[in-house]
């Protein structure tokens, strides 16, 4: 009896145990030494946060083996939402980019804490950039692999790979910035003479028919406007989300370093929701140090219409 009782508690602790998580990169890395760091590497980083997600506690990032600025960016979106990884198996091909390697379609389930006014559970997936070294650069929310495949597999008006996956990449840095409310990146990000532009729905009633009509009414801000209010904003949230599920990304047609990037938005926080078109122009004249130089909000329905794609800002609204 004593045995049947023991092999029980084993199979038992077998079952509740959870499997440990390893990475494979099926294709697009042939140096076997490098693909098994970069494979080791990652799941370094998704076994402890899992671990961390059961235990309740905050990332150890001494089990990672991550720099400082990776330990500043995770535990950033960790303290906003907590997260897992969903699968014990992940099989991505490695894509080579200008500086090094990512893997990319992690699923992660966020996992809000008892004191987030959104507790329900939400599917996103992550990317890992490594160095050609194969170290880890970034981790940070991705745009869905089709959204990204799309704008990589462009040819009308963007011609070079590596330019492309630069500017998906700060876009995906620039979203999860919101998400761990970063205001040192957004303060780098913006050039000090950006242009805010945003806009809202208001109601105008005519005198003579007593009619009701809707439009766009639009507010211009500074940088520092923008931010110091954004901040408030962070302050006051205890729970933040940004997403993306629409881009299209044009590059300017003289001025090859200056490029386009329209977003479809999702905004959330425990006090506001919102959709939206998001206007970004960037400037990749440094591209260790790109510049937003223009940001624009607008609502994406008016009138309970979708706002017509003639009236949504694009590159050629803006003189450079």
């Amino acid at each position: 009896m004593k045995k049947i009782t023991l092999l029980f508690i084993i199979l038992l602790c077998s079952i509740n145990a959870k499997a440990e998580i390893s990475v494979t990169i099926s294709s697009g890395i042939d140096d076997a030494t490098l693909k098994g760091r970069i494979e080791n590497n990652a799941a370094r980083i998704l076994n402890e946060i899992n671990a961390a997600q059961s235990a309740g506690r905050d990332l150890d990032f001494s089990a990672m083996g991550v720099n400082n600025s990776v330990q500043r960016s995770m535990s950033m979106l960790w303290e906003n939402t907590p997260f897992m990884c969903t699968d014990d198996e992940i099989v991505e091909y490695g894509i080579t980019t200008g500086t090094g390697y990512q893997i990319r379609n992690i699923p992660l389930m966020m996992k809000p804490t008892a004191d987030r006014a959104f507790n329900e559970e939400e599917y996103q997936e992550a990317v890992i950039s490594f160095d050609k070294h194969g170290n880890v650069e970034s981790f940070y929310l991705s745009i869905s692999m089709n959204l990204y495949m799309n704008v990589i597999k462009s040819n009308l008006e963007l011609t070079d790979l590596r330019r492309r996956q630069l500017i998906l990449d700060y876009v995906e840095q620039f979203r999860t910035a919101y998400n761990q409310k970063d205001m040192k990146f957004l303060q780098q990000i913006f050039s000090d003479d950006a242009l805010i532009i945003t806009g809202k729905v208001i109601t105008q009633t005519h005198r003579e028919s007593g009619f009701t009509s809707q439009k766009i009414q639009y507010n211009k801000q500074t940088k520092q406007q923008y931010l110091t209010n954004l901040s408030r904003i962070f302050k006051n949230a205890r729970y933040f989300k940004v997403t993306f599920d629409e881009i299209e990304v044009m590059r300017h047609p003289t001025n090859k370093d200056f490029y386009g990037v329209t977003l479809h938005q999702g905004w959330t926080n425990n006090n506001y929701h919102d959709e939206g078109y998001l206007f970004l122009l960037w400037d990749f004249t440094n591209e260790n140090a790109p510049q937003i130089h223009v940001r624009t909000w607008q609502p994406d329905r008016i009138g309970g219409k979708l706002l017509p794609k003639e009236e949504i800002f694009n590159l050629s609204d803006f003189d450079i």
